[in-house]
C-alpha cells in the first residue's frame, strides 16, 4: 500500500521560510514525478511545483522565484524550500506521486496535507 507522509509545516511570519518534506512509502510503478500541491479551504486544490525523474522542476507563477522542489527518486522523497512567505500562501500543502503503471495508466497518489500558516 503506498503511502506518502508530509512533514515541515507549521506557523511562520511573512517573509519567513519553510522547509515541507514528504516521504513515499510502498511501491509506485513507474514513479516519474513528485510534487506539490495547496489548497485553501472553499477553493480547489491548485498545482505549486512538480519534480520529475529526469531532473526537471516546473513552478506555478506565484511561487516562482520564492518556492523550491527538489526531488530524490532513489528514496521517494520530495521537499519543498519556501521562502519569501505570503500571507497568501497559507493554506493545507499536500504531496503528490505519480507512476505509470504496466496498462500505460498514469496513477496519482496523494498524501494526508501539512498545514502552512502565515501570520503576523
Amino acid at each position: 500500500q503506498v503511502q506518502l507522509v508530509e512533514s515541515g509545516g507549521g506557523l511562520v511570519r511573512p517573509g519567513g521560510s519553510l522547509r515541507l518534506s514528504c516521504v513515499a512509502s510502498g511501491k509506485i510503478g513507474g514513479l516519474y514525478a513528485m510534487g506539490w500541491y495547496r489548497q485553501v479551504v472553499g477553493r480547489q486544490r491548485e498545482f505549486i511545483a512538480t519534480s520529475t525523474n529526469r531532473d526537471t522542476a516546473g513552478y506555478a507563477d506565484s511561487v516562482k522565484g520564492r518556492f523550491t522542489i527538489s526531488g530524490d527518486f532513489v528514496n521517494k522523497t520530495v521537499y519543498l524550500q519556501l521562502n519569501s512567505l505570503e500571507l497568501e500562501d497559507a493554506a493545507v500543502y499536500y504531496c503528490s506521486a505519480e507512476g505509470l503503471e504496466t496498462n500505460g495508466r498514469a496513477r496519482q497518489y496523494w498524501g494526508q496535507g501539512t498545514q502552512v500558516t502565515v501570520s503576523s
